[in-house]
């Protein structure tokens, strides 16, 4: 049994309904700073024991017989409550991403490796139903020699939900640069071509219309797309959050054979796949609509069905379980962690300094580590507001 402790409530609601359902997960714990709100819903909370401190959660979870911290706390704050955890003696999930500096990604990796826990990524968009489908026809090898990849993630929103999801005024929201929240674009791409950044180059590009929130929103830059060098010798354009005019998000995988994408103009529910007139197999049509149904069983389609994230939620849930119970490794443990994280930060400096090019440490050698064990950068604040050692959008006069 996986007895399971949640920090971050309001993030982490929609796991909290899907480990409910579970009949291999018991929640034992759940901690939120905001208790009036977690005691407003402490129905969904079964019997699991509540609180607003982080040092409290972990002391009376392990009484309880917790085994797991799932994090979904705010999404530039992972990493120090993960070491925390993991040094307690107990496994970790992370929801979104990593780190936000490089000092962190070293001190996560370096707790996981002293301490022997487990730890993973709970990033769910690799998961999605159709990216899923995506993936199953990459790895058949059908596309030949992988070349290029790309993944677009968009997610704006009007002032009233924008206000709903900045709460406060340091709240991490308001100050993120564009490349950070680079888990959903790049990780379906690591996952399907099963690569990782080795070089990241980056641009951004203002938008007046986010400019004039910057009163209460900071980060006023409408895009910030990324490109990269990956280690099995393809590359990748991504973007981070964006807030682009556009009413999809996107993903694509070219080889040198054939390519598979899906967004866009394509038929929803649906993966196009191309040949080229001289490598297109005898039974296959050069181009054709593929339905988005990935190979699972009826009853995990169901329930993916039933999930966020065009199901993802559900499937990282079960990819969760098959690690923590030994049946697989997981794919985003916290060495790819880090590199997505180092990708997201080192692609934010090369905004900064128009498209630099800059090496993404490889997190498994100690030299490289070494490099940038004290590089703690940011563009966060504190909750006082404090500690900004970054700008978090491009510099920009009226």
């Amino acid at each position: 049994m996986l007895k399971i402790g949640v920090f971050g409530a309001w993030r982490g609601n929609n796991y909290i309904n899907l480990f409910n359902e579970d009949d291999e997960i018991e929640i034992v714990a759940v901690c939120d700073r905001n208790l009036d709100k977690l005691l407003e819903n402490k129905d969904s909370f079964s019997s699991a024991y509540l609180c607003g401190e982080f040092d409290e959660f972990i002391r009376e979870g392990i009484k309880r017989g917790m085994n797991c911290v799932f994090l979904a706390n705010f999404f530039n704050q992972h990493a120090p409550f993960a070491i925390k955890a993991m040094k307690a003696g107990l496994d970790v999930v992370t929801e979104c991403t990593a780190a936000s500096t490089l000092k962190e990604c070293v001190e996560l990796v370096e707790c996981v490796e002293s301490t022997k826990r487990r730890y993973m990524m709970a990033e769910n968009y690799p998961y999605s139903t159709e990216n899923m489908k995506m993936n199953e026809i990459v790895r058949t090898g059908a596309l030949g020699s992988l070349l290029y990849a790309e993944g677009e993630y968009n997610h704006s929103g009007n002032i009233e939900e924008l206000r709903y999801y900045t709460p406060s005024e340091f709240h991490w929201r308001a100050w993120m640069p564009r490349t950070y929240y680079v888990t959903h674009a790049l990780g379906p791409i690591m996952y399907m071509t099963d690569s990782v950044p080795k070089y990241v180059s980056a641009r951004a590009a203002h938008s007046d219309l986010l400019y004039e929130l910057r009163d209460w929103r900071h980060n006023y830059d409408g895009a910030g797309i990324m490109f990269c060098e990956m280690d099995n010798g393809m590359i990748a354009r991504f973007t981070g959050c964006t807030a682009m005019a556009s009413d999809y998000s996107r993903y694509r995988i070219v080889g040198d054979r054939a390519s598979v994408e899906w967004g866009g103009y394509i038929e929803s529910g649906k993966i196009r796949k191309f040949y080229f007139h001289h490598t297109k197999p005898e039974d296959e049509e050069q181009i054709s609509l593929i339905d988005a149904v990935p190979q699972e069983s009826d009853e995990d389609a169901r329930k993916a069905g039933n999930a966020g994230h065009g199901g993802g939620d559900y499937r990282i849930v079960r990819e969760m379980k098959d690690y923590f119970f030994g049946r697989k490794d997981a794919f985003f443990d916290v060495y790819r962690s880090a590199a997505m994280s180092a990708t997201a930060i080192l692609g934010w400096r090369s905004c900064l300094n128009h498209g630099e090019n800059f090496k993404i440490p490889d997190f498994r050698i100690k030299e490289e580590r070494d490099a940038v064990r004290d590089d703690d950068l940011t563009p966060f604040p504190d909750e006082n507001g404090n500690g900004i050692t970054l700008p978090c959008a491009l510099p920009y006069e009226e």
